[in-house]
């Protein structure tokens, strides 16, 4: 604060107040700059018009004092005169001068020291300035010069310092200022009419504040005038310092971005309005001092809200930089305020604005009238502008399009590209298919590549089978397969041919239908094929395009699956049933059975699909390739075809000997006359001796008409062979037993008599036999060292060696074989002679009791001759066997 007797006062926050004697008369001017502790003041020291500007250095200290770094005196040329105004750039590059001639002094340089700035004269005229404000923007520094007349601007970034002049009227003293950058930093010039705002280059905007102005300040985006009272009709000239003590005076504070007034008062003599540390201080000539503190937003905002200025609390918010959630809330107090008073078209945008925070339930719940619907409809499509909408509002703003019938909105939504598509494409087909919106929901099926919905459109509700398969040809071969196997009943119903054909590519080598692009775009190489076994039920009421089908299948691919075969074969078999014509049924019998003999059917069923068509050839043949002969006999004896049943005992007698005794007792059963077919059969019965005669003859009792006569030769040879087998048996035995005399003879001479041995040569190197010399009772001699050399055993003879070992290997086995009844009960029971199968046993001495006398090693001589003799009977008795 300066004072008249050129004292300057500082004020602390704390409101102390410090002076300092800064001039000998009086201080006229001061310029504080906000970004440096750096004071500018213009006084007198002494008396007459002789202006003095100081420079002062807040942050040091000269006895006490702030530092003063710069004394010049401020007059433009050579004339003396009054200063007017003052500005200083916050760079401290420039200080401007005004003065009451109409001259302007610029110094440029640094302003601090005399030696780094020079001083120019920039503007001169006739008229007072009034007010000097430095603009920078950017590298681009302006200076903006105003007077009682005129409004310049010159550009002091050029070095000629070029001028535009702005308007032809002016203002008076502390009636402009300099907007902060949220107003562009514009020059504010306030008359008695307007305040206009300008940029550098022309006038901005204005505003109608009516009333003379007294001062004109901006601060943090508020513009303060300070008006007379109009009821004070008296006007103070320039050079006045305002009023007489008893004028009233307003103070406005507006908010130029939302348009309100923020304060309005009146003041009695304000001499100035100073911002500073967040207040306003208003100082009035009576000494007083005015503190005015700017409520916080949420009181701003809330007073607003009371008086439903909710336009300006929307600006307000926003110049205040609030956040989204803080804006929501107002846009829904605003939505319900107007809802509230019927404006529902405003409301519904405002609540367009909360989408993201607001619960888009609560606006659809206040439109769901019917009356609303087209307010309900834009909020809506707003919602899915943003991505915010699920399934149920898709659902709701499609139901929406349908009520109010508006076709042009809805292709609008459905057609938009790719890109814009904010909904579920899903709930929407589904939504207009049941609105009958089937145009509509097929486009958007297959632009967005729903097939399934595309191909349930088409074909269960437009009927439109044919473009339904058309479809299915373009699609990838796994969504192609899936939708046949689903649609293929349908399509084959109304389109059989194009359904087969589409099956035929399916199964084989499937290529979409598309265009050349998706083609081409498809993996080269790759074989798709389906499995056309899977595709059979979908040709149940087609059976000649099932037949077309599989026959083409089998032609391309032999290696089809068995499904296909049998399918195919069951196709033949009725078509060969149904058949009238002779030629056509051979050749239709002759392609069943070329099927068969492909063996690629499965055994059962085709041996099933031939005996329920009663396909005589193909049945033959199956029992035949899996081995059921006896199915192959049973197949003639059920047709009394008695050739071929003799036919099949011969082709197939020896895989099955069984075979015979059954064709007998088939035979046997009929009262027909078949001697010749039962001579025939006894013929091979007694050729093979597949049955005992006994057997025979009670199995030809059954029969009427089989006479004795029919058996007689086969009795007889039957008897003459057993006739001659006894008394070959007869002759055996006398043999065996002159043999048994023998030995039992020989043995009893080796136990009582000496055994005289008369070997000359050795039975091993055929040598005469020396001393010393080896004799067996076997009769078998042996040089000493030949023995050792080839002998396994001291107590045997190395000739008879093998012959006995094999005799005590058969001893052996037979005593193992004793024990093993299973085997000798399955021989009996599945033999057709069990007597034989008992002698044989008894021969082997299975039921005897049997003792092995082994020699062990060191035994006597005695000892050693009973086994000799032992092993001579068992060898002489082999030899005779």
């Amino acid at each position: 604060m300066l004072h008249m007797d050129g004292s300057i006062w500082t004020l602390t926050r704390s409101l102390q107040l410090t002076s300092f004697q800064a001039y000998k008369l009086r201080v006229t001017h001061l310029y504080q700059l906000k970004q440096h502790s750096i004071l500018v003041s213009v006084g007198q020291d002494e008396q007459g018009i002789n202006p003095l500007v100081k420079v002062w250095n807040l942050d040091k200290r000269d006895s006490g004092n702030p530092l003063c770094t710069r004394i010049f005196p401020a007059i433009p040329g050579n004339k003396p005169t009054e200063v007017s105004c003052l500005s200083v750039h916050e760079n401290l590059n420039f200080m401007a001068i005004g003065f009451t001639d109409g001259s302007v002094v610029l110094t440029k340089g640094d302003i601090t020291r005399d030696r780094h700035s020079k001083t120019l004269t920039l503007h001169e005229g006739t008229s007072p300035v009034t007010g000097l404000a430095f603009r920078q923007m950017a590298k681009v520094t302006n200076l903006f010069v105003a007077t009682l007349e005129k409004v310049h601007c010159y550009t002091l970034s050029i070095k000629e310092y070029p001028k535009v002049e702005l308007d032809t009227h002016g203002c008076a003293l502390r009636c402009s200022s300099l907007a902060d950058p949220s107003q562009d930093s514009q020059f504010i010039v306030a008359g008695d009419d307007c305040v206009y705002l300008y940029q550098p280059d022309e006038r901005g905007p204005c505003f109608a504040f009516d009333g003379h102005k007294l001062l004109a300040h901006w601060h943090r985006g508020y513009l303060f005038l300070l008006i007379r009272d109009t009821k004070s009709p008296n006007k103070p000239e320039f050079g006045s310092r305002g009023s007489s003590p008893s004028d009233k005076q307003i103070l406005t504070i507006y908010d130029l971005d939302n348009k309100f007034i923020a304060y309005s008062a009146a003041f009695d003599d304000v001499i100035d309005v100073v911002a500073e540390w967040g207040s306003f201080y208003i100082l009035t000539r009576d000494g007083n001092m005015f503190v005015l503190q700017e409520k916080d937003t949420q009181t701003k905002l809330e007073m607003l809200f009371k008086k439903n200025l909710f336009v300006m609390a929307i600006n307000l918010a926003k110049s205040q930089h609030l956040d989204n959630d803080g804006l929501s809330e107002i846009f829904r107090q605003y939505g319900d305020h107007l809802y509230l008073k019927g404006d529902h078209d405003g409301a519904i945008q405002q609540y367009i604005r909360t989408i993201g925070k607001l619960e888009p339930s609560y606006v659809i719940r206040k439109f769901l009238d019917a009356q609303r619907i087209h307010n309900l409809t834009a909020y809506l499509q707003a919602l899915h502008r943003q991505s915010l909408a699920n399934a149920d509002h898709t659902t709701l703003l499609l139901n929406c399009y349908t009520k109010l019938k508006d076709s042009s909105k809805l292709e609008e939504f459905i057609k938009s590209s790719e890109s814009e598509v904010h909904f579920d494409v899903e709930i929407a087909i589904k939504v207009l298919r049941q609105a009958g919106y089937h145009s509509h929901a097929v486009f958007l099926a297959e632009k967005h590549m729903h097939h399934e919905w595309y191909l349930k459109i088409q074909l269960e509700d437009l009927k439109n089978y044919q473009e339904g398969l058309r479809y299915i040809g373009r699609l990838p071969f796994e969504q192609a397969e899936s939708n046949m196997k689903r649609y293929g009943k349908t399509l084959m119903h109304h389109v059989p041919e194009g359904t087969t054909l589409l099956l035929k590519g399916l199964c084989t080598n499937y290529q979409p239908s598309g265009d050349t692009a998706e083609r081409d775009s498809t993996e080269t190489g790759r074989n798709d094929k389906a499995n056309s076994e899977e595709f059979i039920p979908i040709f149940a009421n087609n059976p000649r395009e099932l037949k077309a089908f599989l026959e083409h299948m089998i032609e391309v691919d032999p290696r089809s699956p068995q499904g296909v075969y049998d399918t195919l074969l069951e196709l033949r078999l009725q078509d060969w049933a149904h058949e009238q014509d002779p030629e056509r049924k051979n050749v239709l019998q002759g392609e069943a059975v070329s099927l068969l003999r492909s063996d690629n059917t499965v055994f059962d069923k085709a041996l099933v699909l031939c005996q329920m068509h009663n396909f005589k050839e193909g049945v033959l043949y199956l029992y035949e390739k899996g081995k059921l002969y006896q199915q192959i006999m049973h197949y003639h004896m059920q047709n009394e075809e008695y050739g071929k049943v003799v036919e099949a005992c011969k082709r197939y007698g020896d895989q099955e000997g069984c075979l015979w005794e059954q064709a007998l007792g088939y035979f046997a059963r009929k009262e027909e006359d078949c001697k010749a077919y039962i001579s025939e059969v006894l013929h091979h019965i007694d050729q093979n001796n597949l049955m005992p005669p006994l057997l025979v003859v009670q199995t030809l009792a059954h029969n009427s008409t089989a006479t004795l006569s029919v058996i007689k030769d086969y009795l007889i040879n039957k008897l003459q062979r057993e006739s001659q087998q006894i008394e070959d048996d007869e002759r055996k035995i006398r043999q065996y037993r002159e043999e048994t005399a023998h030995l039992r003879s020989e043995i009893q001479e080796l136990k009582t008599s000496a055994k005289i041995f008369q070997k000359t040569k050795c039975n091993m190197c055929n040598s005469p036999l020396e001393l010393p010399s080896v004799h067996f009772l076997c009769s078998h001699s042996f040089h000493q060292h030949c023995f050792e050399s080839y002998a396994e055993s001291e107590a045997e003879c190395p000739t008879c060696t093998p012959e006995n070992r094999k005799v005590m290997d058969m001893l052996r086995a037979q005593d193992q074989k004793r024990d093993l009844h299973d085997h000798f009960n399955r021989q009996l029971r599945g033999s057709n002679d069990g007597f034989s199968v008992v002698a044989d046993y008894f021969g082997r001495g299975v039921f005897n009791k049997l003792t092995l006398v082994t020699d062990p090693p060191g035994s006597k001589t005695v000892g050693s001759l009973e086994v000799n003799l032992q092993r001579d009977l068992l060898i002489h008795t082999k030899r005779n066997c």
